[in-house]
Order: C-alpha cells, then sequence, then structure tokens
C-alpha cells in the first residue's frame, strides 16, 4: 500500500490556484487580494470634529475655570458634509458636529460639557488641549500607503480600507470551484424517503458543506446511477466548471472497475490502495483536458468525510493560496486506549479537552469501534493519528491530535 505522505505529495503537486479575478468588495470577504491596493488619498480626507461640540482656538481657553469662565460668543454652525469654508478669528467658537470639518484655525473641539451649552455665546469652565477631539486630514491614511496587502486575506477591516481608499472593486484569488458527484442505484435524495434497499445520500451534502468550511465554492450534482454512460455524461458536464472534482461511489470490487471505467479517454483513477484507517480503498487522478485532480471516494459518508479531510482540504487550502495548508495539531494526553491496524495510520475521532488544574490538553477518543457511525461525528472536535508503527496506545499516552476548528 502507498504511504499516505506520498499520496497527499501526489495531490498537492497537482493542486491549481485559479487566476485572479475583479470583484466587488463586498464579494471579496475571506479572499486574498491579488493585488497590492495603494491608497490614492488622505483618511481622512480633512481635518474634522470627533465629537459633537465647539470648535475653538485652544489657546483662547488658557486659564479657563468655575470660578473664572472664559466667554466665547458662537458665531455659527457646521454640519456633517458641509462644502462651505469657515474661518474662526481669534476669541470666537463654531458648534460642530461629529464628522463636521473644522473651521480655519481651529485646533480643538470643546465638548459642550465643559461649558453652558449656549447657543448665541458660551461659558467656558474648562479648557482643552491643542488636537484634542480632531482627526487630522491623513491621519489614519496617507496617499501612496498599501491600504491591503498583496496575497492578504480580505477581512473586515480590510473592505473597510479598500472602501476608504475608494476602491469598490479588488483583484482576488478566487475560491477553487469543487464539484462533487455521488453514484449508485441504491441512492435516493434527502427529500424523498428511502424505501427497502436504498440509502439516502448523505455523502454529496456532507462533502459539499466540509468544501465550503475548507474555502472552496461547491457545486452538488444531481445522483447518477451506476451506469458508465451517465457517469462519463455526468463527468463531461461538470470537469469544465471544477477545479476539484469528488466521486462518491464503490471503490473496490466490480462495482468500483465499472465506475473506474466511466473515466476511461478522459482521464485516469489510479485506484492504488493508501496506508491509513479507515479509507485505504481510494481512488485519485487528473481527469478531462484540464487535467482536474479527481478523487474516488467511497460512498459512506464518515469515510468520505475522513478522506476529504485528510486530502482534499488541503488541496483547496493550497489553491487559495495559503502556504501551511495542514490544520494545526496538538498534542494531548489519551484518556482511554485506543488500537490501530498496524502498518498503517490510524485517525480516530476524539473530543478534546482541556484539564482544569494544568491547562494540559486531553483526548476523549469516539467511536474507537465503528468508525461507520455517523452519531459520533458531532462530537469530535479532533482527529488522533496514530502512527503506522503503533498498534496500542494505553490512557496517559501523549497523541498528536489535529484539531478540527471551523475557523478558515
Amino acid at each position: 500500500m502507498r504511504p499516505v505522505d506520498e499520496q497527499l505529495e501526489r495531490v498537492l503537486a497537482a493542486a491549481v490556484r485559479p487566476a485572479p479575478v475583479r470583484v466587488a468588495i463586498s464579494d471579496a470577504h475571506g479572499l486574498r487580494s491579488a493585488e497590492a491596493v495603494v491608497a490614492s488619498r488622505p483618511l481622512p480626507g480633512f481635518d474634522q470634529a470627533a465629537i459633537d461640540g465647539y470648535a475653538v482656538r485652544s489657546v483662547d481657553l488658557s486659564g479657563a475655570s468655575e470660578a473664572e469662565p472664559v466667554s466665547l460668543p458662537v458665531v455659527g454652525e457646521i454640519p456633517a458634509g458641509s462644502r462651505q469654508p469657515l474661518r474662526l478669528q481669534p476669541g470666537q467658537a463654531v458648534r460642530v458636529v461629529s464628522g463636521a470639518p473644522l473651521p480655519t484655525l481651529a485646533d480643538a473641539v470643546l465638548p459642550a460639557d465643559h461649558t453652558d451649552a449656549g447657543t448665541a455665546r458660551i461659558s467656558v469652565h474648562r479648557g482643552v488641549p491643542s488636537a484634542v477631539f480632531v482627526r487630522r486630514i491623513g491621519e489614519d491614511v496617507q496617499p501612496g500607503d498599501v491600504a491591503v496587502g498583496r496575497d492578504q486575506v480580505i477581512g473586515t477591516a480590510q473592505v473597510a480600507m479598500l472602501a476608504a481608499a475608494g476602491r469598490d472593486k479588488v483583484l482576488v484569488h478566487p475560491r477553487p470551484r469543487v464539484s462533487v458527484l455521488a453514484v449508485g442505484d441504491e441512492l435516493v435524495d434527502v427529500s424523498r424517503g428511502a424505501g427497502p434497499g436504498q440509502v439516502p445520500d448523505v455523502c454529496t451534502h456532507a462533502i459539499a458543506a466540509a468544501a465550503r468550511e475548507a474555502g472552496a465554492a461547491v457545486s452538488r450534482l444531481r445522483l447518477v446511477r451506476a451506469d458508465v454512460r451517465e457517469v462519463r455524461s455526468a463527468l463531461e458536464d461538470m470537469l469544465p466548471f471544477s477545479e476539484v472534482l469528488v466521486v462518491c461511489g464503490a471503490v473496490a470490487g466490480r462495482p468500483g472497475a465499472e465506475l473506474k471505467s466511466a473515466f476511461d479517454g478522459i482521464g485516469e483513477i489510479d485506484a492504488t490502495r493508501v496506508a491509513m484507517h479507515p479509507g485505504s480503498s481510494q481512488g485519485f487522478g487528473m481527469v478531462g483536458r484540464d487535467a482536474v485532480p479527481t478523487f474516488l471516494f467511497p460512498a459512506h459518508p464518515s469515510t468520505a468525510l475522513l478522506l476529504f479531510e485528510v486530502f482534499v482540504r488541503p488541496l483547496i487550502r493550497v489553491g487559495l493560496g495559503l502556504q501551511d495548508p495542514h490544520r494545526r495539531v496538538l498534542s494531548a494526553r489519551l484518556t482511554s486506549p485506543i488500537s490501530s491496524r498496524k502498518g498503517r495510520r490510524g485517525y480516530v475521532r476524539g473530543r478534546l479537552l482541556r484539564e482544569q488544574d494544568t491547562g494540559d490538553y486531553l483526548v476523549q477518543p469516539l467511536a474507537t469501534s465503528g468508525t461507520h457511525l455517523l452519531s459520533s461525528l458531532a462530537d469530535a472536535n479532533g482527529l488522533v493519528v496514530v502512527p503506522e508503527d503503533v498498534s496500542d496506545l494505553t490512557v496517559d499516552e501523549r497523541v498528536s491530535v489535529a484539531f478540527l476548528s471551523a475557523r478558515r
């Protein structure tokens, strides 16, 4: 059997990073910028009030106190969005609201609670230093500053920076397109009741959700009967719109050979077994004119999800431009013993916990005797990875656990 690391190396060597596209900044969230965006204007674009109050010259308020207040005439009011220039003369005040442009010569904004809140004239009982409650032109961003760097993930703050820099569109690396297909005469859509001998299609829903969580754009195709011509037709329909293709169906035996024959003439699926448990029976190859990385996984969702986690998720993450596409791996102590097949890398679902006193990580193995069971998936937040040369692990032994965080 082929080692897991060798199979993963083959898979990642096939990674395709889609060509950059220009999208609206509202659609760029979560993607990586394919360009460095340079600000062409300052932010703020003008000196403005940071609070509601009075624009003043701070020097005019020197010595103001409760005992000896300073009286200033209020000579006008500036609302937010005003385009009328106003010049402040010595010994005057102008009422302003937050975001309003400051009049010329004003160097501070005086809060109303430092005054008697007059309208025609104010009595100031407490002064302010220069520059207080003022947003100076360009203090946040100067023209020529990099607002968003090349290959930077565009999060909420980056969308704000793009908008502030005057950009409504940005060049990004798009999400890899992942297509998911299920093949089998026994499968029925989950919207229909499964009759005798029929199985609801859980696999494509689960794989599609996992691909979206990994950052891909996902297409889930209709169910396809185990007929070579129908499968080939479905493949030919999907391949032009895919950077990754996942087919769930029979892998081994005659049904697997028949499914594999659907790829004849459009690609080759290598069905070499991989030294892992569960999921040793699988297939991978390059299919179609564009050599789309294509996976053939068993139709059982728990095994298919494991194989997705080990092979497809890293491929998607490489396609997104991530330098390290792998999950965070933690060291944890076992709360109960587990066994694994020697010669294969074992993957055991587990629940990561923290020891209250020491903060040490513990891991509780789940469904150790039934890798086909779906019910434990909802409780698992980690995968215990058992090396190929280990068959038994006891309580309190340290193991490596891939943390299955939903964060991208």
